[in-house]
């Protein structure tokens, strides 16, 4: 989908810098999106949208621009992920307090967020009223993840994560590539990309090739 790459200042952002509202950053490629995020914002008493991204590039820009209380990031952008750029961000503002807004679900994802510094991570499905309350607590300096991703974080708390080059065999098989081809691509024997994939299976619990991918796209541990 080709997006916007677009931000925008708030026309009541210069008659509201004095107050005490919460001032909101809303990073997403998707225009309806942001359009409802806007409306969700601008209709809390305690809250201001004052500027928008469409890209992660943008999201820094505007970072640097509005310096908001709290920024909703989309986890996936054209042109980076929301983490890194949220990386970007907190590298050059390490107090900025982000939350990860998404329709992913992935344990992995989440982890990966709260680990570069998500102070939230929050479904787009989750009903308005409960991201707003979240966008209080995080602006208070909370942290905070609904009950059933902190549930999903706890299933897979102890599991043996994947090595790169396990990630890298996955990554073949997701592709469609037979063993031979796998070798060839990874300069290693077929019998090496076979010990791979017994390894990456039984940590995904997997039972064959198939299984093994769409697990790891659901956890969020590969993209298609």
């Amino acid at each position: 989908m080709t997006s916007v790459n677009v931000w925008s200042r708030s026309s009541v952002e210069k008659s509201a810098m004095s107050d005490q509202r919460i001032r909101v950053l809303s990073v997403d490629d998707h225009p309806l999106v942001r359009q409802g995020i806007g409306a969700m914002i601008n209709s809390q008493p305690d809250m201001l949208l004052v500027g928008e991204a469409a890209n992660g590039s943008k999201a820094i820009e505007g970072f640097r621009e509005y310096m908001p209380d709290v920024t909703l990031m989309d986890l996936r952008l054209p042109d980076m992920s929301g983490i890194d750029a949220m990386i970007a961000i907190r590298t050059e503002f390490p107090e900025s307090r982000i939350i990860m807004l998404t329709t992913f679900e992935g344990d992995v994802e989440i982890q990966r967020a709260l680990q570069a510094g998500a102070r939230g991570y929050a479904l787009k499905s989750m009903p308005p009223g409960e991201l707003v309350e979240m966008i209080r607590q995080v602006h208070a300096g909370k942290k905070r993840i609904p009950p059933e991703l902190a549930a999903r974080l706890a299933e897979h708390l102890g599991d043996e994560i994947l090595t790169g080059r396990e990630l890298d065999v996955l990554r073949q098989i997701a592709g469609g590539n037979r063993n031979r081809d796998i070798a060839e691509r990874l300069f290693i024997s077929e019998e090496t990309v076979k010990v791979h994939m017994k390894h990456l299976m039984e940590k995904l619990g997997a039972s064959d090739r198939t299984q093994a991918v769409a697990i790891a796209v659901r956890r969020g541990i590969i993209q298609l």
